[in-house]
């Protein structure tokens, strides 16, 4: 049986209004994390933003970030490092693991 789109916490199934109403912030701020390639949510054919489950929960880190203070720039920043963060644990897991075969 082939996975459905829900299943998948990258599929982009929720529009705005739903991710606004769901965290309570106002619609005017998701579009400002958008237009400050903050959090960049999918769009449908006719435009309008989709998020997925993924998207939705970096709108919730961004907001606790949001509410202590920090600026969007420092928001984007920390989010890009988080990331490279990730990746490194990961390249030094896969290392670790490659060593591991080797002894």
């Amino acid at each position: 049986m082939p996975d459905l789109p829900f299943d998948d916490e990258h599929a982009p199934l929720y529009s705005l209004g739903q991710v606004a109403e769901m965290l309570q912030v106002q619609p005017a701020f998701l579009r400002r994390l958008d237009q400050h390639d903050v959090v960049r949510p999918s769009r449908s054919s006719g435009g309008q933003r989709r998020y997925s489950r993924r998207d939705i929960v970096i709108v919730q880190h961004v907001t606790r970030m949001a509410e202590e203070g920090m600026t969007l720039i420092a928001i984007r920043r920390i989010l890009e490092l988080e990331r490279e963060v990730a990746a490194l644990r990961q390249e030094l897991e896969g290392t670790r693991a490659r060593l591991r075969e080797q002894e």
